[in-house]
């Protein structure tokens, strides 16, 4: 058996309910229960949002799953999904503090899972919707936030892009490139790609080419598209030329993979402006290997995975993002929210700490939720 079954087994799941009163004498139970616990209920019944100060809900959501995308292994159901949902909420409480309850749905039916996250959405404070496949998971996050008055926030779309961001932020603060001024290169455009074009696009760059199979996004296009895709027509080449991906590459300063592996080469990369920066996120092969990028000339390069600099990992977002929004009641998440999520990872090093291989914090960095969840709180009271 592999260790990490054994391991699996040994823990019969990693997240488990915690008391918190101490129940040993009658009146703690009379409190607890009945007759205290009827003090509360009248109370909330009055006024739903005492329910934040009376319950669980002001400090925990909702991490939801129909299996459908489990990582990169494909459709494979409810039952095999909730491994990965414990996990992530075993990463809300240790990176965030925040307690997140693990819910698997046995449909894939889009209104069904609309029906029942909306059905169990008053004990909850939050819901982080997780391994939904594209182009059903914007479409369930964007109805349920629109139906409801709690955030609601899809991890696979949007915790790549805020970290991706950051990322973004802090080369440029290294390589002393406007954020405006940049040319960017995006391949891949489903969940997580169309958010990261939304999100650079928030931040100021107007200059963007994005690419799915069928080639270069271009409104000549748009009878082919999907909703989504159709959308990022109207943000994406700005001059509404039919690119090659390879000729996309001469002269711009970025590169964005959530594609496929060994799809961009050593000339792709050496044919990019100077100080380029290659961010390379398909897992476990990315576009292109770390070693090859910073031969062919990128000066920062980052990967989706733990083994190299630079990781665009998601824990940097969600967990303070939550916890902000928790922390001042927030009703939804919004795009300025979470590029405030951005700059708050990005603030994480001091401009004078930047290197090329160090422009995102370590996840254990303890900072990291403190300063996410600050900026997040700090922008909805400003949105108030």
């Amino acid at each position: 058996m592999k260790h990490t079954l054994k391991k699996h087994k040994q823990w019969r799941g990693k997240i488990a309910t915690r008391i918190v009163p101490r129940l040993k004498t009658k009146e703690d139970l009379s409190i607890a229960y009945s007759p205290g616990v009827a003090d509360p209920v009248i109370e909330i019944s009055k006024d739903k949002s005492l329910a934040y100060d009376y319950t669980w809900k002001g400090h925990t959501i909702a991490v939801v799953s129909d299996g459908s995308a489990i990582l990169g292994l494909g459709n494979l159901g409810a039952e095999a999904s909730l491994p990965v949902m414990e996990g992530k909420a075993a990463l809300f409480k240790s990176f965030g503090g925040v307690d997140a309850i693990p819910i698997v749905l046995d449909t894939q039916d889009t209104e069904e899972i609309i029906k029942i996250v909306k059905a169990i959405a008053p004990g909850f404070g939050g819901v982080n919707l997780e391994d939904i496949s594209a182009p059903r998971c914007v479409e369930i996050e964007r109805r349920l936030q629109a139906e409801l008055d709690i955030p609601i926030f899809h991890d696979d779309q949007h915790g790549t892009a805020i970290v991706v961001c950051a990322a973004l932020i802090n080369g440029c603060k290294l390589t002393h490139k406007k954020l405006e001024d940049l040319k960017i290169v995006v391949n891949g455009a489903g969940a997580a790609g169309s958010s990261i074009i939304k999100m650079i696009h928030a931040l100021g760059v107007r200059d963007i080419q994005a690419f799915k199979r069928d080639g270069v996004i271009h409104r000549s296009k748009n009878d082919k598209y999907d909703f989504l895709t159709k959308e990022l027509s109207e943000i994406v080449n700005p001059n509404q030329v039919l690119f090659t991906l390879e000729e996309a590459f001469v002269g711009a300063d970025v590169f964005i993979g959530v594609s496929v592996a060994d799809c961009v080469t050593s000339n792709m990369v050496a044919s990019m402006n100077k100080d380029a920066m290659v961010f390379a996120l398909a897992n476990p092969n990315p576009e292109i290997p770390y070693d090859l990028a910073k031969q062919a000339g990128a000066r920062i390069v980052g990967t989706g995975r733990s083994d190299y600099p630079n990781q665009i990992n998601n824990v940097l977002a969600f967990p303070g993002l939550f916890k902000g929004a928790l922390n001042v009641r927030a009703r939804a998440i919004t795009e300025s929210m979470k590029v405030a999520a951005a700059y708050g990872i990005a603030a994480c090093i001091e401009e004078h700490d930047l290197r090329d291989d160090y422009i995102v914090p370590s996840p254990f960095n303890p900072k990291v939720a403190v300063s996410v969840a600050s900026a997040v709180e700090n922008e909805v009271l400003n949105q108030k």
